[in-house]
């Protein structure tokens, strides 16, 4: 048989499947669906009828206790007046400013020292990750209560060289940097992050560097930081996020009280007063869709920003 001949054979008969490929059956659609309906559900119980509901409170008067009452943008308008939400935000933007790059820096340092290849990485890798999985419980926010109480671990260091002690979890001026310390020491899910992002960048550059005789210095900031910036920027985001979100420490630490003189009152700890304890969810709805408002806002300026310093390999 001659090759045109086949070719010719080949064509009459259509074109042939491709192998490996079998059809799509008809039920096939319905048990995606099956599996799926319990996820749908969730989502539409658990996340969107409460966002939607807050979303209606918050144009509301509604104090649990009875039905709630329309009452427009007036919940809005009380935020421009409140002088303690206004202390809540200044005190929530100081702990994530201030608190956000210090435990990066400190995540990334350390994985720096663990991608050096020490002996026993999977023990001390699992040991610094456990403060990201303790660090938002009650348990470890009463320690850290304990340790920075007038009769705590810190004092009796302190002691020891002669330097007179403080109640850092009482005084104003020192409260929030006990809890913004205690959001650094949770530094292990980004360090992991970082290890993992480190493990990435191919050898050859440092090796072409060191032929070229640039130090340990210049290669982190001429060849790993710059590789490095996408997980920098993921970790940026997701960690300014969670940072809003705290809520445990302050808390715990205050009693709930978000002293003293309001200094540990974050913003969660103030919607919680006064959608829980004054029993003003109308007003509380409002301060939480203002919350969604800051981080998406913040979010959208990180995306924007990182056109100028993320570098992509690609």
């Amino acid at each position: 048989m001659s090759v045109v001949s086949e070719l010719r054979r080949t064509a009459r008969s259509g074109p042939s499947r491709a192998p490996g490929r079998a059809p799509l059956r008809r039920g096939d659609g319905r048990a995606a669906a099956l599996f799926l309906a319990p996820w749908f559900a969730g989502l539409a119980l658990v996340t969107v009828g409460p966002m939607v509901a807050s979303a209606y409170l918050s144009f509301t008067d509604y104090s649990l206790l009875a039905p709630p009452e329309w009452v427009g943008l007036d919940n809005f308008a009380r935020m421009l007046e409140d002088a303690r939400l206004h202390n809540a935000l200044r005190v929530t933007f100081t702990y994530v400013l201030v608190g956000v790059p210090l435990q990066l820096v400190v995540a990334l340092g350390l994985a720096l020292l663990l991608d050096r290849g020490m002996r026993g990485l999977p023990f001390y890798r699992s040991v610094f990750y456990l403060p990201s999985l303790l660090g938002g419980s009650v348990a470890i926010a009463i320690l850290w209560r304990q340790v920075f109480g007038v009769e705590g671990l810190v004092n009796a260091f302190l002691a020891f060289f002669n330097v007179p002690g403080r109640g850092w979890v009482s005084d104003p001026d020192t409260a929030l940097g006990t809890l913004v310390i205690l959001h650094v020491w949770t530094f292990g899910a980004p360090m992991i992050i970082f290890l993992a992002g480190l493990r990435q960048i191919p050898q050859m550059y440092y090796e072409a560097a060191a032929i070229d005789g640039a130090g340990r210095v210049r290669q982190f900031l001429h060849i790993t930081l710059p590789l490095l910036t996408p997980i920098v920027f993921f970790n940026l985001v997701l960690q300014v996020i969670g940072a809003f979100q705290s809520f445990t420490q302050a808390f715990v630490v205050s009693g709930g009280t978000g002293g003293p003189a309001d200094s540990t009152m974050f913003y969660t700890l103030y919607l919680y007063q006064r959608g829980f304890t004054a029993f003003d969810m109308g007003y509380a709805s409002a301060m939480a869709w203002l919350l969604v408002l800051i981080v998406a806002a913040l979010t959208a300026i990180n995306f924007v920003a990182s056109k100028f310093w993320v570098f992509y390999d690609d």
